[in-house]
């Protein structure tokens, strides 16, 4: 078919193909009965074509659905496999551990500096574990057992995987020999773990020393202590009437709760910094003793301070100055924040178990319970993990490291599976707010309350201590936590002595050996 030429604009006559869109659009455009008939043809071609897009919609939508369901099963799977399996197959109730341990021998447990916490001997055709070191890694490498504990528990699908080559794996299975298992290399340094097991004598409490720009943990250290050898015995103990209320096997280091005491006066000094930046005219005359709100506060055998500065408050643990603070200087809706930002009622960067502190101030509360609560007393409470990982901020311009145990797997030939590395885990104040608290927490071993210690060591240190009572009886436990060298910081260390009253041992006696340890 030709169309006609436009006589409008003279345009030539052009053709259009029969049968097209173009042809339809043509006789559409003239009045003829063909082009009417066309044009009920077309309305009712395209209403039956709506018809059955309208019959067809549920059925793409289900096809959609299942399309969809399918995907995220798909990425379930994978999600498992990548983040869930490994600690799946760890749990102490999958079977799964039985089948692996049938035909792969458990790989070791070592320190950074090369000593075996943990291996696998055969007597008597069976696998016993062996703990060459006995309480002294107790619970940071824990025991294979009765749901198994610390290290063996979570490090549990690594020591029973084998990534030895294929060769060395068939001839095995031909020679019906159990395969290696992988060994676990941490970050446990065995010089300062021996250190400060014997710093603590018979005395229950904890140690966390680790570096405060890795996170790196050197040493984990809880008592009492039992012997993961005899953990048969152990477990029989614990479940009679007399032992039923031990809290033997609990890791005080992750696990133990206990008031701040005046380490935390750290924290309320942060706050009076952020609510008084750059303000330096803060004073306060300490007689020894002083009433807040019908509260009595006495500093430490009611020794009296004199005029003190924010430093001074600092240097001799003054709680009377500290008690005035919380009344007059800061608001505890604030403090409360303050503490937040450092994790308290929050999750910690670690992968292992642990208890989270807690602090329950804040601006609605009694103002009698401001003067104890500021101190490090009253209802706050805090492990010894998370003591450490805030002095280790500070140490490090504000930045918390996320603390890890374990440095590398290897197989049993030395070739290195997998490793881990530093990664940050969140900035919880300032670089210029911790450079101001590191110049305030000299002061305690310059003149302070650890100077006895530290002042003429060779090495400045960085630190708070804290005498936190328990009871009403006057009975109490004693903290330090603190890091050395703080142009360069090396180590941090926290330690606390539970009932240090009973014969004097304090956690700066303690944190005095390790620091010597690690500067030989």
């Amino acid at each position: 078919m030709t169309a006609p030429s436009d006589p409008s604009n003279g345009r030539r006559k052009r053709r259009i193909k029969k049968g097209s869109k173009e042809e339809d659009e043509y006789l559409l455009s003239i009045d003829t009965p063909e082009s009417k008939a066309l044009g009920e043809f077309l309305a009712r071609k395209e209403k039956k074509n709506e018809n059955l897009k309208i019959k067809n919609r549920p059925i793409i939508y289900l096809t959609y659905f299942y399309v969809l369901v399918f995907l995220c099963m798909f990425g379930f799977i994978i999600y498992f496999l990548v983040h869930d399996a490994k600690d799946v197959i760890a749990k102490s109730s999958n079977r799964r551990q039985d089948t692996m341990a049938s035909s792969i021998t458990r790989g070791e447990i070592r320190s950074s500096d090369g000593a075996v916490l943990a291996k696998t001997e055969s007597k008597k055709g069976e696998d016993v574990r062996i703990y060459p070191y006995g309480e002294t890694y107790a619970h940071v490498v824990g025991y294979n057992d009765y749901g198994k504990s610390g290290l063996e528990l979570s490090m549990n699908f690594d020591l029973l995987s084998c990534n030895e080559d294929i060769v060395s794996q068939i001839k095995d299975d031909l020679k019906g020999r159990k395969k290696a298992g992988n060994n676990v290399v941490t970050t446990l340094d065995s010089r300062l773990q021996a250190a400060a097991y014997k710093a603590m004598g018979n005395h229950n409490g904890a140690v966390i020393v680790m570096e405060p720009d890795t996170g790196k943990i050197l040493t984990m250290v809880s008592k009492p202590g039992f012997d993961p050898n005899q953990i048969d015995k152990v477990w029989e103990e614990i479940h009679t009437e007399e032992g039923a209320s031990s809290s033997i096997l609990v890791n005080r280091a992750t696990m133990g709760l206990y008031a701040p005491g005046s380490t935390f006066k750290t924290v309320t000094a942060l706050e009076y910094l952020r609510e008084h930046p750059g303000d330096n005219s803060y004073s306060y005359k300490c007689t020894g003793k002083d009433t807040f709100n019908g509260v009595k506060i006495i500093c430490y055998k009611q020794k009296a301070h004199g005029t003190v500065d924010l430093e001074h408050s600092i240097g001799y643990s003054c709680n009377t100055s500290f008690a005035n603070i919380g009344m007059n200087e800061i608001s505890m809706d604030g403090l409360r924040n303050t503490a937040e930002d450092l994790l308290f009622n929050k999750d910690l960067p670690y992968d292992g178990g642990y208890s989270h502190s807690s602090f329950t101030m804040n601006g609605s509360a009694s103002r009698d319970l401001i003067p104890q609560t500021v101190i490090g007393q009253g209802e706050t409470q805090i492990t010894p993990l998370h003591n450490a990982l805030i002095m280790a901020a500070i140490a490090n311009g504000g930045v918390m490291m996320k603390p890890y145990l374990v440095d590398h797997i290897e197989n049993a030939s030395g070739v290195v599976v997998k490793s881990w590395s530093s990664e940050t885990a969140s900035t919880i104040m300032t670089s210029s707010e911790a450079k101001k608290l590191q110049e305030l927490l000299l002061a305690p071993g310059a003149y302070g309350t650890s100077s006895s210690k530290f002042k003429n060591y060779r090495h400045k240190i960085v630190g708070k201590t804290g005498t936190a009572e328990y009871d009403n009886e006057g009975h109490c436990n004693s903290w330090f936590v603190g890091y050395s060298n703080p142009d360069d910081p090396d180590i941090v260390v926290a330690v606390v002595i539970e009932d240090s009253d009973t014969d004097g041992l304090t956690g700066v006696q303690v944190a005095a050996k390790i620091f010597e340890t690690y500067y030989p």
